[in-house]
């Protein structure tokens, strides 16, 4: 077996473990709101492709003017519609629209750990092995820029940092990780984490 063929198995294996969710709150439990609050449905695709000798993350840089994270690095996904009759049907829409990505260029491995968001939302991620031939037609409505990141940085846990900024009137703590010039943090750090910590498990 080769080595693509050997790490599209074990990532493969690392989602079928139990689902235990992660949160923005996990670094900042005194900003969590009061039970019960609403969490607003989302999901997102996490796009890898071989290139070379390995697999790469692909991600995207959200459009300034967008109401919900601008201009942050991000997956493509997004919000669950009601046409969408399930949670990764929701992210492969969202591929499609915001990156030009069909579903038939992607082979999904499966999901992994919802994650809860300060600006409240539940993602789900799903994780999807796409054609090498993929060329993405970006939807500038929505994203700004597409581009790569090695698969293997991301999972390295020494490349995970923890910032702090003001927001809403106090510090706020959250996952980082910075790769050349773009800045990967929150939701979209975390999941890679998850991602990452599942695959290291044995």
């Amino acid at each position: 077996m080769d080595q693509h063929c050997l790490n599209v198995t074990r990532i493969a294996a690392a989602l079928r473990a139990p689902s235990t969710g992660t949160s923005d709150f996990e670094l900042n439990p005194a900003a969590r709101p009061p039970e019960p609050f609403d969490l607003r449905p989302a999901s997102v695709l996490v796009p890898l492709i071989e290139r070379g000798a390995g697999l790469n993350v692909i991600l995207t840089r959200r459009a300034a003017h967008l109401r919900n994270h601008p201009g942050q690095i991000a997956f493509p996904g997004g919000r669950q519609d009601p046409i969408d009759p399930t949670p990764l049907d929701a992210a492969l829409r969202e591929a499609r629209e915001e990156i030009g990505l069909a579903r038939e260029q992607v082979t999904v491995l499966g999901g992994f750990d919802a994650h809860e968001t300060v600006t409240r939302f539940s993602v789900s991620p799903f994780v999807g092995l796409v054609d090498t031939g993929f060329m993405p037609v970006i939807d500038p409505a929505e994203v700004e820029e597409v581009f790569e990141v090695p698969l293997a940085f991301v999972l390295d846990p020494a490349n995970r940092q923890t910032h702090r900024r003001v927001w809403s009137g106090g510090w706020r703590r959250y996952q980082a990780m910075p790769y050349g010039p773009h800045y990967i943090w929150g939701a979209t750090a975390r999941m890679l984490i998850s991602l990452g910590d599942r695959m290291r498990d044995p």
